[in-house]
C-alpha cells in the first residue's frame, strides 16, 4: 500500500512538473499579443473621385452582386480560411504613373495591408480587394493597373484622376468624403491593439472603454500607428473635443502595418494599433512561426 502511494506522489509530480513547463513553454512561444476588443466601428469603401457617378454606380451594384450571389464571402474565404485551397489571383503592379486611357482600370493602393492587399514572393500582388478589382476589370473588358504607393496619398490621387479607384481597407469618413467619393460598403471592421506577448497590461480588459483607460495610466509609452488611417486618429486624435488623442504616450507613425510590427518586435515601441484582420493575419503568422521554431527536429 505505501509502495502504491509513493508511486502516485511520483505521477503526480511528474504530471505537475511536465504540465507547468507545457504551460512555460507555450507562453514563450507567443511573442505578439492581439487585445480582441473593438476600439472602433468602421466600413470599408472603395474611393472614386467626385465627378465619377457612372463609376460609383456601375460598382455598386457589382459589389452588391457579390455580395447577394455569395461570391464575395467566397473571396473573404479565400483568404481567411486556412482550409480553403481555391486559387488566388495575382496581379502585377507598379509603383509608378501610369497614363488612363479608356482601356485600362487604375487601381491604386498599399501594400503590405494582408489580407486586403499584399505582395507574394512571386512579386505579385494579391488580396481581398485584388480579387474584386480583377474581376470587376474582366466583366468591363478592361486592363488592371495596380499602383502599390503610399496609403495617405491614395485619396488625393484618385480625387486627380490618376487613379480609378481606391482600394486599401479604406474606412469611410466626414473628412474623407470631403476629397472623394465612396461605394456602398462592403466590408466591416475596427482598430485593435497588438502588443509584446509577455505584456498583461491588458488582460483583465473587457471593453473598450477598459482598454482607454490603461492607455490613458501609461507614461511616455510609444504606440505606433499606420499614418493617415483612422488608427493615426485613434492615438493622435482629429483636433476635436470629442477626440483629443492620448496625451500621455508618444504616437509614432510607420507607412505599413509591418513596419510597426517590426519596431515592437524589436522592442522599440511598447504598442501598435492595426485594423482588425491586417492585426489577426500578422500576429497568427509571427506566433505560428514561433511554434514551429521551438518544435523538436525529428
Amino acid at each position: 500500500m505505501q509502495k502504491q502511494f509513493t508511486s502516485l506522489i511520483i505521477i503526480c509530480l511528474f504530471l505537475f512538473v511536465f504540465t507547468g513547463c507545457c504551460e512555460k513553454e507555450q507562453k514563450q512561444e507567443t511573442k505578439l499579443k492581439l487585445i480582441n476588443i473593438k476600439l472602433t466601428n468602421e466600413e470599408y469603401a472603395f474611393a472614386v473621385s467626385h465627378n465619377n457617378n457612372a463609376l460609383k454606380d456601375s460598382l455598386d451594384n457589382y459589389i452588391n452582386t457579390l455580395k447577394n450571389t455569395g461570391i464575395f464571402e467566397s473571396i473573404v474565404s479565400i483568404y481567411t480560411d486556412k482550409g480553403n485551397s481555391s486559387s488566388r489571383t495575382g496581379v502585377k503592379y507598379t509603383t509608378s504613373e501610369v497614363k488612363k486611357t479608356d482601356k485600362n482600370l487604375i487601381v491604386a493602393t498599399n501594400c503590405p495591408f494582408e489580407p486586403f492587399e499584399f505582395i507574394e514572393n512571386d512579386d505579385l500582388v494579391y488580396g481581398i480587394d485584388i480579387e474584386i478589382a480583377n474581376a470587376y476589370a474582366n466583366s468591363r473588358g478592361l486592363e488592371l493597373i495596380v499602383r502599390n504607393i503610399e496609403f495617405d496619398n491614395i485619396l488625393s490621387e484618385v480625387a486627380a484622376g490618376k487613379a480609378d479607384i481606391g482600394m486599401a481597407g479604406i474606412t469611410v469618413t466626414d473628412e474623407r468624403k470631403q476629397i472623394c467619393d465612396f461605394t456602398t460598403t462592403y466590408y466591416k471592421s475596427s482598430q485593435k491593439l497588438v502588443v509584446d506577448g509577455k505584456n498583461t497590461d491588458f488582460d483583465n480588459c473587457k471593453t473598450a472603454e477598459d482598454v482607454i483607460k490603461v492607455l490613458n495610466r501609461l507614461s511616455n509609452e510609444t504606440i505606433g500607428y499606420q499614418i493617415g488611417t483612422t488608427g493615426n486618429l485613434f492615438v493622435v486624435g482629429d483636433g476635436t473635443d470629442q477626440n483629443k488623442g492620448f496625451v500621455n504616450i508618444k504616437p509614432k507613425g510607420f507607412k505599413t502595418p509591418n513596419e510597426s510590427i517590426q519596431e515592437l518586435l524589436d522592442g522599440k515601441i511598447y504598442a501598435t494599433i492595426l485594423d482588425d484582420e491586417p492585426a489577426n493575419t500578422i500576429v497568427s503568422e509571427i506566433n505560428l512561426q514561433e511554434l514551429q521554431k521551438k518544435k523538436p527536429q525529428k
